[in-house]
């Protein structure tokens, strides 16, 4: 592919496409018939997501009506209750949430969850964008259910200029309606396989969901669109490593796509590495990988991008996406991204679109990816131990919430 058809593809899917949606499928359908187009065959792979329309969200603080949008699989109901900000999560802070609709500041990861059902908060309130933007966008939110784990009150987001004037005039009660409908719906997984001359194959991921106000051509239709660039180089070069190329749904609400291919124990059996792209390509930024590995695997690539004359950044660790899945199955991962500065590329919001995005920076980054899949689906034998050491496992113990940092 070159920088005016990667470019295409972007304009092609500049459209929101949450994880489950009508939009989403488009595109899984999309990806399948451009992957036709280079003459290979892929299969759209459903899978079980939770999904819910919302039929009403009401946020009212002192008796006035504040925008916002509630969070998806919350439940309904209805809940009137002091309003408290908890600013900082001490033992005397989370003391204060009994009774309580409680705002946070950032996600509602699980652990401050946890925490608010624990100091028996009734209702929750968090807030995004950006009081200096001059948009008041408010993002769609989820409350996943490795989240809530059947334990459910009603929460609502809202814009962060929202946010502010509440705290600056001092609002003392506050009241959430929360009503939807909850069902089960199917998101897809897109799969090609390219057999090789060995039955192991190396994984290769990306997903193409967005959030519920992005485009997602950053984050991420580029990864996507890197795994068509390795794809279609394999389809006329030799590799001695079956491919298998995922195209990932749902990541955005929790890498479900991820989750629900290796949940199958029969699909990795074979699997000696998974390579997952997530965010190439961006006109600004750095190139960096992160290797839920062990530590040899770093230096190679960094040996490698100085062999190639490619600017990269190595670190061991664990990414936020589809790679973590494969390694929490023992399955050595290695994540590539290039990462913006926020004030030139922003992700999970209305700015994340094509213009962010450098065809001739996809094509370059590309034909790096290409390089090192080329090495690793070559290699007589493939030089990366299928182990993840135990500094890692700690990692994804704490990432997973199975661990509290």
């Amino acid at each position: 592919m070159n920088a005016k058809q990667i470019m295409k593809i972007f304009e092609d899917t500049a459209y929101i496409r949450t994880g489950g949606s009508p939009e989403e499928r488009k595109t899984a359908e999309y990806i399948r018939e451009k992957v036709a187009g280079m003459g290979m065959k892929a299969d759209i792979v459903p899978f079980e997501v939770p999904m819910a329309e919302i039929q009403e969200a009401v946020f009212q603080a002192d008796g006035k009506s504040i925008p916002c949008k509630g969070y998806f699989c919350a439940g309904s109901g209805e809940v009137e209750a002091p309003f408290y900000y908890l600013r900082n999560t001490d033992p005397y802070s989370l003391s204060q949430c009994k009774g309580k609709i409680v705002m946070i500041d950032g996600y509602l990861g699980y652990w401050i969850y946890q925490d608010l059902l624990e100091n028996g908060a009734v209702g929750f309130v968090t807030y995004d964008g950006n009081a200096n933007y001059c948009d008041r966008d408010i993002d769609q939110r989820e409350l996943r259910s490795y989240v809530h784990n059947g334990r459910r009150i009603p929460g609502v987001n809202i814009n962060a200029k929202d946010a502010i004037a509440l705290i600056r005039g001092g609002v003392s009660t506050a009241k959430i309606t929360l009503k939807q409908e909850e069902y089960t719906g199917n998101s897809h997984n897109v799969i090609l396989d390219m057999p090789g001359e060995t039955g192991e194959y190396i994984a290769f991921t990306a997903h193409y969901d967005s959030t519920a106000l992005s485009q997602g051509a950053y984050d991420n239709m580029s990864g996507s669109v890197g795994l068509m660039g390795i794809a279609e180089y394999f389809a006329h070069n030799s590799h001695r490593y079956g491919l298998r190329f995922i195209w990932c749904g749902s990541e955005e609400r929790g890498l479900l796509g991820s989750k629900a291919y290796c949940k199958d124990e029969e699909n990795l059996k074979n699997c000696v590495l998974n390579v997952n792209l997530d965010m190439i390509g961006c006109i600004m930024g750095k190139f960096i990988s992160c290797v839920t590995g062990e530590e040899k695997l770093c230096h190679y690539i960094e040996y490698l991008g100085a062999e190639l004359g490619f600017g990269i950044q190595v670190d061991q660790g664990v990414y936020s996406s589809d790679s973590t899945p494969f390694a929490d199955k023992g399955i050595p991962a290695v994540s590539f991204a290039r990462q913006a500065p926020h004030n030139t590329a922003t992700i999970h919001n209305s700015y994340d679109t094509m213009a962010v995005m450098k065809g001739e920076q996809m094509v370059e980054d590309i034909a790096f990816l290409v390089a090192f899949a080329g090495r690793m689906a070559n290699a007589k034998r493939c030089p990366v131990a299928k182990e993840i050491p135990e500094n890692m496992k700690e990692k994804l113990d704490v990432y997973l919430c199975r661990k509290r940092k």
